[in-house]
């Protein structure tokens, strides 16, 4: 997913992304939408959250 494409997500939600990176936006959509804030965090490609939409960007 593009970052203008995440960026018109997040203004959908009401976040202002501003000048925010990639994973920040992503990050701030997931505490908005109440699930843990960890995109990119997965250590060793290892993730338990199944139905998160970030899931394919995140263990690239």
């Amino acid at each position: 997913m593009t970052l203008k494409q995440i960026k018109e997500i997040a203004k959908g939600k009401g976040i202002k992304a501003g000048n925010m990176k990639k994973e920040d936006v992503i990050r701030a959509i997931q505490r908005d939408e109440g699930n843990f804030d960890c995109f990119g965090t997965a250590v060793s490609r290892e993730c338990d959250q199944l139905d998160c939409l970030w899931r394919e960007d995140c263990l690239k």
